[in-house]
């Protein structure tokens, strides 16, 4: 599954590699059974890893998580894997900001009409507000995330983080946020590292749903 997902980003972001990629792709959706389309690196992983804790090994069941690498990208993937491609199934993820572009490009595709949340819901589709870093925060709470923080070696670095001007008028909630994005792969380590400690009573509505729609 990881070689059909590097070889989809690289044929889905064009360049003279992007026909030779997608003959590639093409021959490994074999065994593809579902395509899950997640906005970055970060959701891909805490998809991952909560399936994990619940016993499953999605690439085993053929269920390929594929991140768009930002959310304009979802029609160059919707075309690859909907009816007008491969038409193999589909859902996924997205942010509260995207949302009315998943739900044109979806209806674009031909992979169905999602004007409202609830039928984007029944196309496979989530969405987080704000993201999936906030549903994850708001869901542990402020204090139980600092203490993973803390686990990560990092609080002494989030609390001069919290003393920078721009982030002294913020909620602990918000500066969380800010502070898992402001390094190349921060976000990425915490979707991790957040997942880990969830209860199954603390499972953000989106994610928990997208996992048991597929």
């Amino acid at each position: 599954m990881r070689r059909f997902r590097l070889a989809v980003v690289e044929c889905a972001a064009g360049g003279d590699r992007a026909a030779e990629a997608e003959a590639v792709a093409q021959r490994l959706a074999v065994g593809v059974r579902t395509v899950v389309l997640v906005e970055g690196d970060s959701d891909r992983i805490a998809l991952e890893v909560l399936a994990a804790r619940y016993g499953r090994r999605l690439d085993a069941e053929g269920i390929s998580v594929v991140p768009l690498g930002g959310a304009t990208s979802i029609g160059r993937f919707l075309k690859m894997f909907g009816p007008q491609g491969i038409d193999v199934r589909l859902a996924g993820l997205c942010d509260a900001g995207e949302e009315d572009f998943f739900q044109q490009r979806l209806e674009a595709a031909g992979v169905g009409t999602a004007r409202s949340r609830d039928e984007m819901e029944q196309l496979g589709f989530y969405v987080c507000v704000a993201d999936l870093e906030d549903e994850l925060i708001r869901a542990l709470g402020a204090d139980e995330v600092q203490e993973v923080v803390e686990a990560q070696g990092e609080l002494r670095s989030f609390r001069i983080f919290q003393k920078q001007p721009a982030q002294r008028e913020r909620s602990v909630e918000r500066q969380l946020l800010r502070f898992m994005g402001t390094h190349a792969g921060r976000k990425a380590h915490y979707a991790r590292s957040l997942v880990e400690v969830l209860e199954p009573g603390q499972v953000p509505r989106p994610l928990d749903r997208l996992l048991a729609a597929i």
